[in-house]
């Protein structure tokens, strides 16, 4: 499972030009990748096993989207596994759509309606 991590300026999925913002959307929409940044958010870095079992990911993908991650400039990896101060900015400037979504949820039926 070869990846090559998504790079403003450098050609991605959807943007010939790589636009930061096209980058940053091919890099979101990886598989697991979003779930990673989730169980990064605490304070302590992770082991890769606590990483591969909270993020319910098999480790050959784990191994790909950490690759990907650090290459990004997202992951540290020093005593395990955490963000950079560049990824909690990101998780930062989630946190609107986080709370969008939540709204979003109480406005919409429920699945099962």
């Amino acid at each position: 499972m070869k990846s090559v991590a998504p790079i403003p300026g450098r050609p991605v999925r959807g943007s010939s030009t790589g636009r930061p913002i096209m980058a940053a959307l091919d890099l979101f929409g990886r598989r697991g990748l979003l779930r990673i940044l989730w169980e990064l958010r605490g304070e302590a870095p992770l082991t890769f096993r606590a990483l591969a079992s909270a993020a319910e990911l098999p480790p050959g993908t784990l191994n790909v989207r950490l690759k990907e991650l650090k290459a990004a400039g997202l992951l540290v990896t020093e005593a395990g596994y955490g963000l950079t101060p560049m990824g909690r900015d990101l998780l930062a400037a989630l946190e609107p759509l986080v709370l969008w979504s939540e709204a979003w949820a109480k406005a919409v039926p429920p699945a099962d309606a």
